[in-house]
C-alpha cells in the first residue's frame, strides 16, 4: 500500500499544485483501499504524508506551498493495514532540476540498495550503515545526516533496532533472518548538519542546500535484504509524467 500510494503521488505531481493537495489525495487513496495513514496523529503529526521540499530533509508539513520548476520533493508514506505498518519514501524532481541535484538523487537511491544488500542474516546493523556512508560520503562527498536514522518496523511504526546511515562494519546489533527494518538514507548536497524548525518537526539542512531521502521496508534474509516495498510502479509513473525529471 505504501508503494501504491507513492505511485499515485508520482502520477499526481506537477508544478503549480500545493503540497497539501498531495496529502489530501494520498489520504483518500489509503483509506479507500482499507488502510490507515500511519503518520497522521503520530506524536501530534498533523498529516498523512511527510512532504519535504528542497532543503527540508524530513518531516515537512503539507501546506499551501506551491511546487515550482526546479524543486525536489521527498514524499514519505506510512500505512497501517492488516495489523502491520509499512514505510517508504521517494524523492521526485519537478521540471528542470540542476544536474548536481539530480546526481544527489541518483546516488542517494543507489545507496539505499547498497544498504539493503547488507541486510542479511548474521551481519550487523553497522554493515548497512557503513555501506551507505561509504558510497555517499567517501565516494561522492555528500553529507550524511546523523540525527535521524532508519528503524525496525512491524506492529509498531518505530521499533528496534535503530539503523543509522553512518557507521563501521561489524558494529551494532546482529541481524536475524525475518526481522523487518526501514532503511532510509537521508543525504545532503552540502554539510551533514541539520536543524529542526520551531514547529518541532521540520528538519532542514544547516546550509540550506538540497537533501534527498529514499526508503524501503526491508526483510532480513540469508544472503541479502529483501525490499518489501517497491519503486517499480513509482518509477514507471515517474517516467510517464512529463512534469517530472528522472533522478
Amino acid at each position: 500500500m505504501v508503494s501504491a500510494t507513492l505511485t499515485e503521488v508520482a502520477k499526481f505531481l506537477k508544478e503549480g499544485i500545493t503540497t497539501a493537495s498531495i496529502d489530501a489525495m494520498a489520504e483518500q487513496f489509503i483509506r479507500d483501499h482499507g488502510g490507515v495513514p500511519s503518520f497522521k496523529g503520530y506524536g501530534g503529526f498533523p498529516a498523512s504524508l511527510c512532504i519535504s521540499v528542497n532543503e527540508v530533509v524530513v518531516h515537512g508539513f503539507p501546506s499551501d506551498y506551491v511546487l515550482k520548476d526546479g524543486d525536489i520533493i521527498s514524499v514519505d508514506c506510512g500505512v497501517y493495514m492488516n495489523g502491520y505498518h509499512g514505510d517508504s519514501a521517494y524523492t521526485f524532481a519537478i521540471g528542470k532540476v540542476a544536474p548536481e541535484t539530480l546526481k544527489l538523487l541518483q546516488v542517494t537511491k543507489q545507496s539505499l540498495y547498497k544498504g539493503i544488500a547488507e541486510a542479511k542474516e548474521n551481519n550487523r546493523v553497522g554493515d548497512i550503515s557503513f555501506a551507505i556512508e561509504n558510497y555517499t560520503h567517501k565516494e561522492h562527498g555528500y553529507g550524511v545526516v546523523r540525527e535521524l536514522v532508519g528503524h525496525g518496523v512491524g506492529k509498531n511504526l518505530h521499533e528496534d533496532p535503530q539503523v543509522p546511515n553512518y557507521g563501521r562494519r561489524g558494529d551494532g546489533k546482529r541481524l536475524k533472518e525475518g526481522i523487518v527494518i526501514a532503511i532510509e538514507p537521508m543525504i545532503n548536497l552540502g554539510r551533514k548538519e541539520v536543524v529542526t524548525l520551531e514547529d518541532g518537526w521540520t528538519v532542514v539542512t544547516i546550509d540550506r542546500k538540497m537533501s534527498a531521502h529514499f526508503e524501503h521496508t526491508v526483510a532480513v534474509r540469508k544472503n541479502s535484504g529483501e525490499h518489501l516495498s517497491t519503486f517499480e510502479g513509482i518509477e514507471a509513473a515517474e517516467k510517464a509524467n512529463p512534469a517530472l525529471t528522472i533522478g
